[in-house]
């Protein structure tokens, strides 16, 4: 039996903390042994080195992505301006099964997916090897319509769940944001996921408009959603104008219930406590929140506060891609020495993972070697 060893800069066993420098060895079929270069080429003087990669880790997940976009086209605007480019392709017919599975084989096969269709939603829960959450999106902001569009959800979500198979697809629930969605209904719908364990996202603090339409109930972002609802910021958020966006959803007393927050750009510290003290989950898309001007995701606060982050794609039409390793090369070059490589590995890896609510592979003795990837970036 002839044993390989492997090098990187970065070796993840999906426990504890990546370690830099790292060495594995293994067989034809299984994993020997992880470790430090030097300590493995002692203990294994026999293995034939057989290459250096940036990563040797798990494979990554990736914790959001909006599939059914995937053959739109990436551009750069902010935004408030984007949004009626995504309506206008959504009324277009391109959003579909087709362009979500495109997607799919774009991307990780780990995967938590936006979904606003329901033949998306049905192929994604009978998928053979996709695995994740796939998170119906829910819009209302006339706290009048609240009740229907609740009850609506209630019987699509109790239906699909019977659609759920072991080592697949679970579903999930996502209530847009908190301007798109009124504070009566997302309260509801809140409360229904927590109670019967649907997992949720929330888009939240995406953009500067987003903390301006909650904080004076003025701005691009207001002016739109009260041009195509006929809705004040105080009527769709239940209270007037002032709370953060964190704070509206305390308020709510939806950060309760531990969704995860995806983007949270435009917080400041004290949203991040109140974030760290629910134990919510954040997820970040550097190249989206780029194309979109949405500012840069305080990463190092976050951690500092012991958030569980982790890292997403958003739609190829604002992230460009769904691959998560050019996401984290972004990201690499966005933070510099500030997040190291380890950090952002540890993210797509056991940050994603604990999303997603799947478990981790190790890489240790005597586990599979299709437990791990070998990651590089152009």
């Amino acid at each position: 039996m002839q044993l390989r060893l492997y090098t990187s800069d970065v070796l993840y066993s999906g426990m504890g903390t990546p370690r830099n420098n790292g060495a594995i060895v293994l067989s034809d079929e299984l994993i020997v042994a992880t470790g430090t270069p030097e300590e493995l080429q002692r203990m294994y003087p026999q293995a034939v080195f057989s290459g250096h990669h940036a990563v040797i880790a798990p494979e990554p997940a990736n914790a959001h992505t909006h599939l059914d976009l995937s053959r739109m086209p990436y551009i750069e605007k902010p935004y408030p301006a984007w949004i009626p480019e995504v309506i206008s392709f959504s009324r277009n017919g391109g959003r579909n099964l087709e362009a979500a599975l495109h997607g799919l084989s774009q991307t990780s096969r780990k995967v938590g997916d936006i979904v606003t269709d329901e033949q998306v939603m049905e192929s994604l829960l009978q998928h053979e090897t996709a695995q994740g959450v796939a998170y119906w999106e829910v819009i209302g902001v006339n706290p009048e319509h609240a009740e229907g569009i609740f009850h609506a959800t209630v019987e699509r979500l109790r239906k699909w769940r019977k659609l759920e198979h072991s080592g697949g697809m679970k579903v999930g629930l996502s209530p847009h944001t908190p301007h798109t969605v009124s504070g009566k209904l997302m309260k509801l719908l809140c409360q229904f996921a927590d109670s019967e364990g649907f997992p949720m996202q929330i888009h939240v603090a995406e953009h500067p408009s987003e903390l301006e339409f909650h904080t004076s109930g003025t701005g691009d972002l207001a002016r739109a959603v009260e041009g195509w609802s006929g809705q004040k910021s105080a009527d769709i958020l239940g209270h007037a104008s002032g709370p953060t966006i964190v704070e509206h959803l305390q308020l709510l007393d939806v950060l309760k219930f531990r969704p995860t927050l995806i983007h949270v750009v435009n917080v400041n510290a004290s949203d991040i406590r109140l974030i760290a003290a629910a134990g919510c989950p954040v997820v970040t898309c550097p190249r989206s929140n780029r194309a979109l001007e949405c500012g840069v995701f305080n990463w190092p606060l976050f951690a500092q506060h012991g958030v569980e982050i982790g890292l997403g794609t958003d739609s190829t039409g604002s992230g460009k891609t769904l691959n998560i390793l050019e996401e984290i090369q972004f990201a690499r070059t966005l933070y510099g020495d500030d997040v190291p490589l380890r950090s952002l590995v540890r993210a797509a890896v056991k940050g994603n993972y604990r999303v997603l609510g799947l478990n981790v592979p190790f890489l240790r003795r005597g586990e599979p070697v299709s437990n791990l990837q070998f990651w590089d970036f152009n």
